[in-house]
């Protein structure tokens, strides 16, 4: 007689069909995360201002360089991604949108929003 039930296994990601509010939800999560990292790298920033113009110029020029500017660049989308989509959850707090059809739009419309925004300030930084 074996001792482990014959029962089937617990749903996990490679068995659930990818949909937009699964992606939503991790990049929510993920978003998160690297905003705290971003907070990091800011705290890095103002200690070297604090610690004088060589210390500055020092993290200042690694922020300049193109890596710097495409993690600022993420930084800045997962900002803007973490916010419209927590509008969206605000919305569902009170009880509006949750079927699935205006979840899903309102998916793409926080990815689509967040893109706009990132891409606005950065074009609107660069010519000003």
């Amino acid at each position: 007689m074996s001792s482990q039930p014959n029962r089937p296994l617990s749903p996990h990601l490679q068995i659930y069909r990818w949909q937009i509010s699964m992606l939503t939800s991790i990049a929510h999560r993920a978003s998160g995360i690297v905003l705290a990292l971003g907070a990091v790298l800011l705290a890095i920033w103002l200690i070297a201002a604090a610690n004088g113009p060589d210390a500055y110029a020092a993290v200042n020029g690694v922020f300049a360089s193109w890596f710097g500017q495409l993690i600022m660049f993420l930084w800045s989308f997962a900002l803007f991604y973490h916010l419209c989509n927590g509008v969206r959850h605000l919305v569902w707090d009170v009880g509006v949108g949750l079927d699935l059809e205006t979840a899903r739009m309102t998916g793409f419309v926080a990815i689509g929003v967040a893109a706009a925004l990132t891409i606005f300030v950065w074009i609107w930084a660069l010519i000003a």
